[in-house]
């Protein structure tokens, strides 16, 4: 049974989703929140294969559009009024806290008492955020996540200078700074900083004031991956084979068994296939259905 969902922020903005749920158990008390990575949104193929592999386990699943789904978008309020300040060129990534808080508010609304989040590249990077947000605040809904699902996380920094190499890494950055100062953040930067378009806001977000969300330092051998250790609940974490990682991906995982402490880790990547788990849908929602039904 499929229905959309349209739900308010605390910051008066105003998202839709999916809400799939079994036909079986249409009464469970049980779902998943599925946030989408950048530049994207609730309707992939892999949501709607992820929603049937985890409804046959009782579950239900909701995946909504966070106010950075696709490249360029208003940001709309529910007081009418709508600004270009959204889309994955213009989104702040801290404002997810809103955006996820929301959701959860929502199912917990709609009788939802056992919430599993699930991410999905940036979508990762926004639930760690919120997860230590809400631990920072001392949140009650934190009582009602049960599971957090970490699919493709993605080293932003990294990749970054990875991709363009340290010294057009350090350009693009300088670039960046310069155009801030002559106050025009709402520029986009050049087409060969990104792989999309991005706003300048955006990628200083990124690339300089990050300090909340640079965690996920796969090459920093000294790093305690603190923010990751901070979630207390069962977490599940995968790539695919040829993920965007620079690293070998056997030996990602070695290290991060070495410094994930979570005692109810489940790490692994799912063997031929990318960074969308392209034709491997199914492997993957078995394997989080089977994670989530263990730990439920």
């Amino acid at each position: 049974m499929l229905e959309k969902i349209y739900f308010d922020l605390e910051d008066k903005v105003e998202l839709v989703g999916l809400l799939q749920r079994p036909d079986t158990n249409l009464n469970t008390d049980e779902v998943v929140i599925s946030i989408h990575g950048m530049q994207s949104n609730c309707f992939k193929k892999r949501e709607d294969i992820l929603a049937k592999e985890i409804n046959k386990s009782g579950v239900a699943y909701f995946a909504f559009n966070n106010r950075g789904t696709e490249i360029m978008c208003y940001t709309k309020k529910t007081d009418g009024s709508k600004t270009l300040n959204g889309g994955c060129a213009y989104e702040d990534v801290l404002e997810s806290y809103y955006d996820i808080k929301g959701a959860i508010n929502k199912m917990i609304a709609l009788g939802y008492k056992k919430i599993h989040l699930q991410g999905h590249s940036l979508g990762c990077t926004k639930i760690v955020y919120t997860y230590n947000r809400l631990r920072n605040e001392k949140d009650e809904i934190l009582n009602s996540i049960k599971s957090v699902v970490l699919l493709s996380l993605v080293d932003l920094v990294d990749l970054q200078k990875y991709d363009l190499g340290i010294e057009k890494y350090n350009e693009m950055l300088e670039l960046a700074i310069e155009k801030e100062k002559n106050k025009e953040e709402m520029d986009l930067m050049p087409r060969d900083a990104f792989d999309h378009p991005i706003s300048v806001k955006s990628y200083l977000r990124y690339y300089r004031d990050n300090k909340y969300i640079d965690f996920a330092r796969f090459s920093d051998k000294e790093y305690d991956f603190n923010e990751i250790n901070n979630i207390n609940v069962p977490l599940f974490l995968r790539w695919g084979e040829k993920d965007l990682i620079i690293q070998d991906i056997n030996e990602l995982i070695k290290f991060l068994k070495e410094k994930i402490k979570n005692k109810n880790l489940d790490i692994d990547y799912i063997r031929s296939t990318d960074h969308g788990y392209t034709d491997k849908e199914e492997v993957l929602g078995k394997e989080i259905a089977e994670f989530i039904s263990k730990h439920s």
